[in-house]
């Protein structure tokens, strides 16, 4: 028998779900049409990031005065959209949530077969005053070890390993560092 405390748990799961889905929705439109101060919108004052190599902290001050820098990164590398293709979340209370996305990225160069690569991030939310924050973002791939010099990718390399993204900022980013860590930030 499910008792009236079960049911408001899974009442409030559910609304997150959405809210979760309306919130990465929102975040792929920012990305896909580059509205800074959305993206903006969706990190909290500070945050942590987090890649294979390392975990750093972030400003969100900071993190606004890359984003052009990422952009042009992941255009060079032909990148024309990042798509949501699935996400897993789990409640860890009222304030916190995590979500493992999984995004379709697609890249175009020049008259060569377009790409596309599945690249999971995982995101930790945090909820304040009824709208979420990512406050905690891990992706999961790291580009330079996958892209030959340059960023220069072929089709081989491509369909052989599906899941590229990373953006290394210029020795001069205002980004922090921790170790070797580099900002990659899916999408």
């Amino acid at each position: 028998m499910v008792t009236s405390e079960q049911r408001a748990i899974v009442r409030q799961m559910s609304n997150n779900n959405a809210e979760v889905k309306s919130f990465f929705s929102g975040y792929e439109a920012a990305n896909a049409i580059f509205d800074v101060e959305q993206i903006a919108r969706c990190y909290a004052d500070a945050f942590m990031f987090g890649g294979p190599e390392g975990v750093q902290y972030v400003k969100k001050d900071d993190f606004i005065k890359v984003l052009p820098r990422r952009k042009e990164f992941f255009r060079s590398l032909g990148l024309v959209s990042s798509k949501l293709d699935s996400l897993e979340e789990t409640t860890l209370d009222s304030k916190y949530t995590l979500v493992r996305v999984v995004w379709n990225m697609r890249f175009e160069r020049g008259v060569a077969e377009p790409m596309d690569s599945q690249n999971a991030a995982s995101y930790l939310l945090s909820k304040t005053d009824d709208r979420f924050q990512i406050v905690l973002q891990i992706d999961h791939q790291d580009l330079r070890k996958r892209a030959p010099e340059g960023g220069r990718l072929d089709a081989a390399e491509w369909r052989a390993d599906r899941s590229i993204r990373e953006i290394q900022p210029p020795a001069t980013s205002p980004i922090r560092r921790s170790g070797s860590a580099t900002m990659d930030l899916c999408p």
